[in-house]
């Protein structure tokens, strides 16, 4: 009863306890995980899910994009690109060579020797090359233009004359040739070089043609000449047989 009086005597008056118990301090963390035991641990890293990889792989599959390179025009490389055209629209035959180990003056030599002949060699690097060729007729040749090349070119049909001049030189090998508008491979170019010059098929055809008009008209005759021999000599049996006068 007097602690009932003395709490309320205390708050009708204002009066506080010197006394008074305050706490400090955060509340108390009850949000935090607990640490997974180690043998679960072990448990969950052997049963963790990888994903299996790809069997090619993807740099291989999406090409690389190379950054567009604007490249100037050089009138050099124009120039060449010209003058190989021309060569192609121009000579009956072209042959591709490959040079292995020739030197500088050994195809001197056979360029002067060529010279002789109205054949000439012709260098064009490959980049001109594949430039110019596939908007040419000669689009088929242009896989064999791999490695040190050069063209022995001539406005005339000339393959005994290069292939003679050629053989003294074996350091460079025929890969192929466009002659008179045809692709020929290095066995068809030899095989073309044995054939007879024009001058003297064209002489043969005449002698050929010559020969069948004249068997046409030996055919168309002989039986009326037969026939004439026949009458002479039954006239004559018919003058012996007559009793003379």
């Amino acid at each position: 009863m007097a602690a009932t009086l003395v709490r309320a005597s205390t708050r009708a008056l204002g009066w506080h306890p010197t006394l008074q118990c305050v706490r400090h301090g955060s509340k108390a963390v009850t949000r935090h995980r607990k640490a997974m035991h180690f043998e679960r641990q072990k448990l969950m890293a052997l049963t963790e899910y990888i994903a299996p990889k790809p069997v090619i792989p993807e740099r291989c599959i999406t090409p690389r994009t190379k950054p567009s390179e604007s490249k100037e025009d050089n009138p050099l490389e124009r120039l060449l690109c010209s003058q190989l055209d021309k060569v192609v629209r121009e000579c009956k035959m072209v042959a591709v060579f490959q040079r292995n180990a020739a030197g500088s003056e050994d195809l001197l030599h056979l360029r002067h020797r060529l010279r002789k002949h109205d054949v000439y060699i012709k260098y064009f690097s490959n980049e001109v090359v594949k430039k110019t060729l596939p908007q040419s007729p000669l689009c088929n040749m242009l896989p064999l233009f791999i490695g040190q090349t050069f063209l022995i070119v001539s406005h005339e049909v000339k393959v005994k004359e290069m292939l003679q001049s050629v053989r003294s030189l074996p350091q460079i090998q025929l890969l192929g040739a466009c002659i008179e508008h045809s692709l020929l491979s290095r066995q068809g170019v030899l095989n073309y070089s044995k054939l007879p010059s024009k001058d003297v098929l064209q002489a043969q055809l005449v002698g050929t043609l010559t020969l069948m008009a004249s068997q046409t008209c030996s055919l168309l005759t002989q039986h009326s000449a037969q026939l004439c021999s026949i009458l002479e000599l039954h006239v004559k049996e018919q003058s012996k047989e007559q009793p003379k006068p």
